[in-house]
């Protein structure tokens, strides 16, 4: 049966606030042609691409929306498994730990059980596109010089929660009915990142195995 990820993942466990554009905007538009062509059944290598004539931020804030909500939605249905009592530390199996460090409350990297760190994790994103100075949404307003550093960073992390995920809740994930439709997204994510060289190619390596399983 042929089921959208909304249908799969509850929404009701989402685990931060669904972030949505604006309608009548430029974005909304961008968003809605990047939904169109996902569900046409076009090669995710292709829906991924700049449209011709659009703006290639634009096209980015469209992404990292859509990433944090969908990546979002995934957590927060299988965050009942993850505890302190299972998951003590934001980890990908025992060759990679991930620890927090925002600059403000934690100013240098610390171990955190899983569920904290997504927590911070989510809670920094939705800080950050929804600053207006970060990411504006009023036509004419331009983003700042570091916008593609911060969605970087903002993707980085947002990789961190698959490699938790596709580690250590696979099993939920399995029993739900749900691997092709966390495939499915992501490889959208692994598509767009590599067309616009978004990450480094070494912070990959957790998933290295999977990504040629279901992205080649």
């Amino acid at each position: 049966m042929n089921l959208c990820l909304g249908q799969v993942f509850s929404k009701d466990k989402t685990f931060r606030p669904r972030k949505r554009f604006e309608p009548g905007t430029q974005r909304f538009e961008l968003y809605k042609k990047a939904q169109a062509s996902l569900k046409s059944g076009l090669d995710l290598r292709k829906v991924v691409q700049l449209p011709e004539g659009e703006s290639i931020n634009d096209w980015i804030a469209v992404h990292v929306v859509d990433f944090f909500n969908r990546i979002n939605l995934i957590y927060g249905t299988v965050s009942e498994f993850c505890s302190e009592r299972t998951c003590p530390i934001m980890s990908g199996g025992p060759r990679y730990e991930y620890r927090w460090q925002d600059g403000d409350h934690y100013k240098r990297p610390t171990k955190l059980p899983a569920l904290m760190y997504m927590n911070l994790l989510m809670g920094w994103i939705e800080t950050l596109i929804n600053n207006e100075n970060i990411f504006p949404t009023q036509i004419g307003v331009p983003f700042p010089k570091n916008f593609q550093q911060v969605c970087k960073k903002i993707l980085s992390r947002l990789f961190r929660v698959f490699v938790h995920v596709y580690i250590h809740h696979f099993d939920v994930i399995c029993s739900m009915g749900a691997e092709a439709h966390i495939n499915t997204c992501y490889k959208h994510y692994y598509f767009f990142i590599s067309e616009f060289s978004l990450i480094e190619h070494s912070e990959l390596e957790p998933l290295k195995e999977m990504t040629e399983k279901i992205c080649t």
